[in-house]
């Protein structure tokens, strides 16, 4: 159950990010087919290097990829049978986690669903240009993801970001 619990919450948000890349990329690449201004140009390189930053780099690899094997990590140490059914919800911090982190993780999703819908009235190219950041930015994720389950090695000290459990739980 320990090993269940982790292959399916890192797996799970693996397969949620992949997912969305996988919905985002065809509007991204739709770019090849836009007619694209001299405004867009500029616009697109800033999409792409803003996203890579505050989404890839300071999002996912600074908070949410180290949190989420950190998370996966405790779940082998403490398994729990509803905690490994919902692992990947355990992982990105909706149950089991503190206040504060439950906060956390609904309003960036509730964000994240404003964000979508309003991009998805936007024509091409503006979508596209925000898509390939967006893409970009979830990529990194993956990868940093798949860099700190190698770093880590299941050895959950290694990973210095608090995995954000409840007070009464034993952090490790």
């Amino acid at each position: 159950m320990k090993a269940l619990g982790y292959i399916w919450g890192v797996g799970g948000v693996l397969l949620l990010l992949l997912f969305a890349i996988y919905r985002l990329a065809p509007m991204a690449f739709a770019l090849q087919d836009a007619t694209m201004g001299l405004v867009h140009w500029p616009l697109l390189l800033l999409s792409v290097t803003y996203m890579a930053y505050a989404e890839g780099f300071k999002g996912f690899h600074l908070g949410f990829a180290p949190r989420v094997v950190k998370r996966a990590l405790y779940l082998t140490q403490n398994p729990k049978l509803s905690h490994v059914v919902f692992a990947p919800l355990f992982c990105m911090g909706y149950i089991h986690a503190t206040k504060r982190r439950k906060i956390s993780s609904l309003g960036l999703t509730g964000l994240i669903v404003c964000f979508v819908i309003l991009v998805r009235l936007l024509p091409q190219p503006w979508r596209g240009i925000l898509d390939a950041g967006v893409v970009t930015g979830l990529t990194i994720g993956c990868f940093s993801i798949m860099y700190f389950m190698f770093l880590a090695g299941g050895r959950p000290e290694v990973i210095s970001i608090s995995a954000d459990v409840p007070k009464e739980s034993k952090e490790n």
